[in-house]
């Protein structure tokens, strides 16, 4: 492993907790975040990913590929998460106790992490300024995870510094994806671009099947489509100006 590639681990891992740690402060300050405010946070981060994806990462993906190699693996890469979300669909406890949705919501963050950490790691290997694009967007949307893992446990008087612990795990899996990202994003042009193409995919359906509807289910005012159409603004700043 070379010293550019331990540098962008690294940052990748130290972004990815900031935004974690961010949320999970939210979670100790707020200690009972309103609808209104995870509603807003959630559809902020949708938007702003929605407009990475679309003007930036499937762009990429076909200046480095093609236009229907980029459709087709996109459409894969929603295959699959949709697959995945279908088989974890309704995995709950029956009892509804803090601790135990705090626990729930970790591991589901965890391995929701470990795709998002290849995304970033590909688009370091892409070149430009992708990469920073998907750490900043990936910071932000771990900012209302962080307070989803933190409420629960503020709830049932969890100490402060076990609940920055407990919610700091749950960004380690995004160095490990990040490493393998930068791995099979290197191999060559046509990995790189089905890596990319695959994301494509992938993130699509987090926002559209997932982040969207889960922040209006949360709220369903104002508040949260002002803060989609919000980050779909500043999304679309960050990729005219980064």
């Amino acid at each position: 492993m070379n010293v550019d590639t331990i540098i962008i681990l690294m940052f990748v891992s130290t972004v990815s907790l900031l935004g974690t740690l961010i949320g999970s402060s939210v979670g100790l300050l707020i200690r009972n975040p309103s609808k209104r405010l995870l509603g807003g946070l959630i559809g902020f981060a949708a938007g702003i990913m929605l407009a990475v994806v679309a003007f930036d990462l499937i762009p990429e993906c076909i200046k480095r590929w093609n236009f229907s190699s980029t459709i087709s693996t996109a459409f894969v890469g929603i295959a699959i998460i949709a697959f995945t979300d279908k088989l974890t669909a309704g995995k709950k406890f029956n009892s509804n106790k803090h601790l135990q949705i705090a626990f729930l919501t970790a591991l589901g963050l965890m391995l929701h992490n470990f795709p998002e950490g290849i995304i970033m790691g590909c688009g370091f290997i892409a070149g430009g300024s992708l990469g920073i694009k998907m750490c900043i967007l990936i910071a932000i949307h771990d900012i209302p995870e962080g307070i989803a893992v933190a409420a629960p446990m503020v709830a049932s008087k969890v100490d402060s510094l076990k609940i920055f612990m407990y919610t700091a795990l749950t960004a380690l899996p995004t160095a490990f994806g990040a490493a393998m990202g930068i791995f099979i994003g290197g191999i060559s042009q046509g990995v790189l671009g089905t890596s990319l193409g695959l994301a494509s995919g992938i993130m699509l359906y987090v926002v559209c099947g997932k982040m969207i509807p889960e922040s209006n289910a949360i709220y369903s005012g104002i508040t949260t489509t002002l803060g989609t159409l919000g980050g779909f603004l500043l999304g679309l700043t960050m990729c005219t100006v980064l």
